[in-house]
């Protein structure tokens, strides 16, 4: 199968040369996947096309989108969930978040994911396979077409740990840079932390894209070792205080702070005492805290934070010189919780 998603306008035009077609028809190829107004993606329906160039390609194997529609949720703030079956009938799933200005999309780069964050449904089920980059970017495609509007910003933060499938990833950045025009410092790329690869992530990004300006995102969660380590059991292999040195040698590479998520969890780390020692922990260097909303799951007995809780947490790290934000979570009356979509569809 051969997805032209994620194509660039020189390799459509050759592709178009190839076929014995003027180069402008790749062009005219380009525009067609990713002007968000063209609702139809099959290589068949790309009606600028001469006929029989359509019909070549599509004999050929050439497709533009190879994700399929399987399950919808719209919740009452306007978040939709989408999940999409693969060719090889697993299951994916993606978030439109919108605003009144800005439509994000939140991508998945696995099938399930090998993480087992003790908080999270994903990876209830283990890793089935990465993505290609031609269904990482397809994702983008069903939202703006759910949604009939053009995505504005980008999180991988669905399902899967991105730095696991490193080289998709930045193939699906280069694209979304290039290809659906959207600025690398609308891109945030969340990982639970993996051993040697956050420096590897930012030398990659300068050796295939020229540039490292996206948003790293890391999903702490503790203020200490003990602590992650109950919550997140690949913790152990990389230890709290190696992941912020790398992260000071992220800033130091890159130039670009970097955002620490923190998932207030009821007694488990969300104490002044906790606060305290994520403040001790991140001094002195360019980040950000972004304390989130607990989504709560069947699975798991982690309870949401109350809000007095997490302001009184808020209110230590701010008066210690730490850059905090709260982040309300969205769909919370729609499966909002990763994977939760795909899990329930798996038990019907």
């Amino acid at each position: 199968m051969k997805n032209l998603l994620g194509s660039s306008v020189e390799e459509l035009e050759n592709l178009a040369l190839n076929y014995g077609q003027a180069a402008f028809r790749g062009r005219q190829i380009y525009n067609w996947i990713y002007n968000y107004r063209n609702k139809k993606k099959n290589i068949e329906q790309i009606e600028v096309l001469p006929l029989d160039f359509r019909k070549k390609l599509r004999v050929d194997g050439f497709k533009v989108s190879e994700l399929s529609f399987q399950e919808k949720n719209l919740a009452n703030d306007g978040t939709l969930k989408l999940l999409l079956s693969t060719v090889d009938e697993e299951s994916i799933e993606c978030v439109g978040i919108p605003t009144e200005k800005r439509l994000t999309a939140c991508l998945s780069t696995q099938v399930g994911c090998p993480m087992d964050c003790k908080f999270c449904a994903t990876g209830k089920e283990g890793l089935k396979r990465s993505l290609k980059s031609s269904e990482i970017l397809d994702q983008i495609l069903f939202i703006e077409n759910e949604m009939n509007r053009k995505v504005t910003n980008i999180v991988f933060m669905g399902m899967g740990e991105p730095l696991l499938n490193i080289d998709e990833l930045l193939l699906s950045i280069r694209s979304i840079n290039e290809d659906f025009q959207i600025s690398q410092r609308k891109i945030t790329v969340s990982t639970v932390a993996v051993p040697k690869m956050i420096n590897k992530l930012s030398e990659k990004s300068f050796q295939l894209l020229g540039k490292c300006q996206f948003t790293l995102a890391i999903s702490l969660h503790a203020s200490n070792q003990k602590i992650r380590e109950m919550i997140i059991p690949s913790a152990k292999n990389y230890d709290i205080k190696n992941i912020i040195e790398d992260c000071r040698k992220f800033v130091r590479d890159t130039g670009r702070r970097v955002s620490f998520e923190y998932l207030m969890l009821s007694g488990v780390n969300d104490t002044l005492d906790n606060a305290s020692e994520l403040s001790n922990l991140l001094r002195g260097f360019q980040c950000h805290v972004n304390l989130i909303q607990y989504n709560s799951i069947d699975e798991v007995e982690f309870k949401r934070a109350s809000l007095k809780n997490l302001e009184l947490f808020q209110s230590r790290l701010f008066n210690h010189g730490i850059a905090v934000s709260f982040r309300k979570s969205r769909g919370l009356d729609k499966n909002a919780a990763c994977g939760q979509l795909r899990q329930n569809a798996r038990n019907k």
